[in-house]
């Protein structure tokens, strides 16, 4: 078994994707700038970032929303969450995977990260 790892575009011990096996594992996204701070926004702008970093991200692996099979979820009010369903039920669009979510503290302020897992194996005969 090969693993793939893209980097992190910032000097941090980690990756941002790693593909093992049949999955692309993603590390949890927050909405950062180019110059790794949080962007300005409320929770709808921070969740499109997240999202369509997360798609750039699966992109690279030849994957989309529709091969994300689990997502945690952390925002940093559960107050956040019904803005923040709107954005995820457009990014998924009724291909929803299993997920969990929980309200806890984020870097620099971020009011949103996802972490999501993809399947990028065969399909079964």
């Amino acid at each position: 078994m090969s693993i793939e790892r893209i980097p992190f575009p910032l000097p941090v011990p980690l990756s941002a994707a790693v593909q093992a096996g049949g999955f692309v594992f993603l590390s949890g996204v927050v909405a950062l700038g180019k110059e790794g701070k949080v962007i300005d926004g409320g929770i709808r702008e921070q969740s499109r970032a997240v999202l369509e970093r997360i798609a750039e991200l699966l992109s690279e692996f030849g994957l989309g929303a529709r091969d994300v099979v689990r997502s945690s979820v952390w925002l940093a009010d559960l107050a956040d969450s019904a803005a923040f369903n709107e954005e995820y039920e457009r990014f998924f669009r009724g291909a929803f995977p299993a997920r969990s979510a929980v309200q806890s503290a984020l870097y620099g302020g971020a009011l949103v990260e996802v972490e999501v897992q993809a399947w990028c194996g065969t399909q079964p005969a």
